[in-house]
């Protein structure tokens, strides 16, 4: 039997993107700046890579880390990787060099491909890097002691690699975004991303292939997962390298951008913004958000400032590709403060620390299985079985559950403030704290308390131009929740500490005030 004819029966990144390029090659697939790929062009680059790579001993099951800015090079790694049954393991591009060394040697990966722009960083962590046989840089004009990738490219053959690759196979080590310590490799399969395209193609329900805006950094699975069900259904990705507010309105504008997804950060920002009413936005039809827990009445600014767009909700985490759970543009308002039910293929129970299911409306933590659940963390078997207790993925995140099977988010299990013997959820005082007219951003923690053991504290982003004081937010807290959950202490800043993925640093803020 051909290989041709087993890989067309498998859920497999590389035979989606070449049916795509036999079915409608002239269709375009990639748009970056000043560069426009049909799915043939896109395709035919991608088989070189693939080629070329397997030329300089890239075999099936090798780990491979890749280092980008968003750009065309980081898709083309992506697919021609996939192709030949190799592992991608993306790494963040704000990384110091003994984070990006550990997540390296960790993966086992045989070669790096990397930006011209970050041959300082690579050139510093080479001696940590024993397993890596192969540097290949993106240049304009080559960089001594590495592989020109451009050269890899035009010398591999444009044919089909023909690799056997089956759905179970890993594609990707994705790692966690760490916002609590060592980020762990979550092994995800071309199972794991194609049952997310599906899942989140009948959730959304399936229409015209169009254009997607893709922001978030590539490197992270939200980005990826996004990038691939584009490619699943045909669509076109145009990229944005520099995510400025500016940059994406004008994208949407001129793109005629339908499909977008932002973190409710960048949301809150373009919602907000002084020229708002100066682009054309209208050509979105559907707008996504996650990540971060998006505060109901953004979700009110939104849907009002964009009455043509679907908004929806995902809710979800590295491990289980990005999404789990989804609300629909209709439950965004209606049922408020959800984001959503379990999506397709995917079961999800609500349990107690012993895993026995809690009654309907109260808070446990989410446990997950189904077919886009992580297969692994890699070379770390004791997380994994610690993960995977009970034969069910422990998400840490507390949540409850209505009669409707509805999911609403409470808070992280790590972020749980218990002060005075009552536990204290952060997110619903944010809820309560962006609210206020005032109020851009806002955040809550636990600081330590010698009488409580942990007190409430605030720390508030105000809108540009105005003025609060620490007494103005514990009044409004006290008006709109119950005294024990008012911030005891309120702290004003310029801007929230972030990872990439729009997610607040939390541990950061508990380590700068816990004395």
């Amino acid at each position: 039997m051909s290989v041709q004819l087993d890989l067309s029966r498998q859920l497999v990144l590389g035979e989606v993107l070449a049916r795509w390029a036999r079915k409608t090659p002239d269709r375009e697939a990639l748009v970056f700046n000043d560069k426009r790929y049909t799915y043939s062009q896109f395709n035919e680059r991608v088989n070189r890579l693939a080629n070329g790579l397997m030329g300089l001993g890239i075999e099936k099951g090798d780990k491979v880390a890749v280092l980008f800015m968003n750009c065309m090079e980081i898709m083309e790694c992506y697919f021609a990787l996939a192709k030949i049954g190799s592992v991608v393991v993306p790494n963040n591009f704000r990384l110091t060099g003994r984070e990006l060394s550990y997540q390296i040697d960790q993966s086992d990966s045989k070669a790096l491909i990397f930006g011209e722009m970050f041959q300082e960083v690579v050139n510093s962590i080479r001696p940590q890097l024993p397993k890596v046989k192969l540097y290949i840089c993106v240049s304009e004009g080559g960089v001594e002691g590495t592989i020109d990738y451009e050269k890899v490219v035009q010398e591999g053959s444009p044919e089909e690699p023909l690799v056997p690759v089956e759905d179970d196979d890993p594609a990707f080590i994705m790692y966690t975004a760490g916002t609590t310590g060592r980020p762990k490799g979550a092994v995800l399969t071309h199972k794991n991303q194609l049952m997310l395209a599906v899942n989140t193609s009948i959730e959304g329900g399936v229409g015209q292939p169009g254009k997607q805006l893709l922001v978030f950094p590539i490197f992270h699975q939200a980005a990826t997962g996004a990038l691939i069900i584009g490619v699943f259904l045909g669509a076109t990705a145009v990229i944005l390298d520099i995510p400025t507010l500016e940059n994406i309105m004008t994208a949407i504008q001129e793109e005629k951008i339908q499909a977008v997804g932002l973190v409710p950060a960048l949301w809150n920002w373009i919602v907000n913004h002084p020229n708002f009413k100066d682009y054309d936005l209208s050509s979105l039809e559907q707008g996504a958000t996650g990540a971060a827990p998006m505060p109901l009445e953004l979700k009110r600014k939104i849907v009002a400032a964009l009455p043509n767009m679907r908004l929806s909700e995902a809710f979800g985490m590295t491990e289980t590709s990005a999404s789990a759970v989804s609300a629909k543009h209709e439950d965004i308002l209606t049922k408020q403060g959800t984001v959503g039910r379990p999506m397709i293929n995917v079961e999800a129970r609500v349990v107690d620390d012993d895993d026995n299911d809690v009654p309907i409306g109260e808070v446990g933590e989410i446990v997950y299985r189904g077919p886009t659940v992580m297969k692994e963390y890699y070379n770390d078997p004791e997380a994994t079985a610690e993960a995977f207790r009970g034969g069910w993925f422990h998400s840490g995140d507390l949540v409850r559950q209505d009669e409707d099977g509805y999911i609403y988010v409470v808070d992280r299990k790590k972020d749980m403030i218990i002060s005075g013997g009552e536990n204290i959820y952060p997110a619903e005082i944010e809820e309560v704290l962006y609210t206020h007219p005032k109020i851009l951003e806002a955040t809550v923690i636990g600081v330590p308390d010698p009488d409580w053991g942990e007190s409430v504290k605030a720390i508030v982003v105000p809108k540009q131009g105005e003025t609060l004081t620490e007494e103005d937010i514990i009044d409004y807290c006290k008006k709109n929740l119950a005294s024990y959950k008012k911030p005891k202490s309120v702290d004003f800043v310029d801007v929230l500490p972030r990872n990439p993925q729009g997610k607040v640093l939390k541990f950061v803020l508990r380590e700068k005030y816990k004395k």
